[in-house]
């Protein structure tokens, strides 16, 4: 007869923790063995301020703690009980010493070492192509890729809104307002985009961008959002504005070829592509990203998200644990609610 130790427990009792944070929210998950999601929560953003908090942690500690709590407390699983978990946080590995206080962190709140600290950019690959080799672009209020291969790592992009993140919400909506202060001189000609913008900001006048912009609080995220108003503009068939999309798809796309060659990916291998963030959901934009893949000198190939980020660092808790989820249990994961395939 099998000891009390040689039986082994029935894969739902392994639970593990995902989370994805983010300039805007932070997402967590509790997966089982089985593939269930189990809990969910979602909290405020998690990028670190010029200011670190007492911790070094630049405020994600609180907003991290009640996540975590919430999950546990919906799924009656304590912290310390937890399988494994991957936290996916923005600005790791950016900053050694704000890299070394995010890795700290989760210590202190479940109780034991069994966790992983990345980039929130691992989050999205891991969802998009469920641990595959691969590259995933993505693209929401900034821009970057991250692939694998082999146990290869690459990165390309997410240098910040200041000089780079092309082809993000914010880059787009920056080179819609560009565009904008050029309609106005008489620098370009006129069209759709500057009603729609004046619209947008309630400008008085068009020299009332610069306050609204600059002075009025508008935020990072306040000036990505208008990217929505230039893929308004461009259906209205603005020029400019199109211009600006198609711009935008070209530079994700290049993202993802510069990552397919730091990878080592020879040009004649086919490289699983994947995307994530909802610039991807203006269809300019997809299109553009699509066919420069298409005309790029390596082969890819464009994959529809498998799971959402907060997902997929569940599932990469799971195999940083050694006992990845099994077939079935990746069946059982719910499919993503994201933009359409480009």
């Amino acid at each position: 007869m099998a000891s009390a130790k040689d039986v082994r427990r029935p894969a739902y009792d392994a639970v593990f923790l995902g989370v994805d944070g983010g300039g805007t929210k932070t997402a967590f998950c509790l997966v089982d063995g089985s593939g269930t999601v189990r809990a969910r929560a979602t909290g405020p953003g998690t990028s670190p301020t010029d200011e670190p908090g007492d911790d070094g942690s630049f405020g994600t500690y609180p907003v991290l703690a009640d996540g975590v709590a919430r999950v546990c407390a919906e799924a009656s699983v304590a912290p310390a009980a937890l399988t494994h978990a991957f936290f996916g946080l923005p600005a790791h590995g950016e900053s050694p010493p704000l890299t070394a206080a995010l890795d700290a962190l989760p210590a202190r709140l479940l109780g034991h070492d069994r966790y992983g600290v990345g980039n929130d950019m691992v989050c999205a690959w891991a969802g998009s192509l469920g641990l595959a080799d691969g590259i995933n672009v993505i693209a929401g209020t900034g821009s970057m890729a991250y692939g694998e291969r082999a146990g290869r790592t690459a990165r390309t992009g997410g240098w910040g809104e200041l000089f780079g993140d092309e082809g993000s919400a914010h880059w787009i909506a920056v080179e819609g307002l560009a565009a904008f202060t050029r309609m106005s001189d008489g620098r370009l000609a006129p069209g759709p985009l500057a009603g729609v913008l004046r619209r947008a900001l309630d400008l008085g006048s068009d020299l009332d961008v610069v306050g609204r912009v600059l002075y009025g609080g508008l935020g990072r995220d306040g000036v990505a959002a208008l990217a929505r108003r230039v893929t308004e503009a461009a259906a209205l068939d603005d020029p400019a504005a199109g211009a600006v999309l198609a711009r935008a798809g070209r530079e994700l796309a290049l993202l993802a070829d510069a990552a397919r060659r730091r990878l080592g990916f020879p040009a004649a291998e086919t490289v699983p592509v994947s995307y994530s963030g909802g610039v991807f959901g203006s269809r300019p934009v997809a299109e553009a990203f699509r066919a420069e893949l298409a005309g790029l000198e390596g082969r890819f190939e464009l994959r529809p998200p498998l799971y959402e980020p907060v997902v997929g660092a569940a599932l990469h808790a799971a195999s940083l644990a050694g006992t990845p989820l099994d077939a079935a249990a990746r069946a059982a994961l719910p499919p993503p609610p994201g933009p359409p395939a480009p």
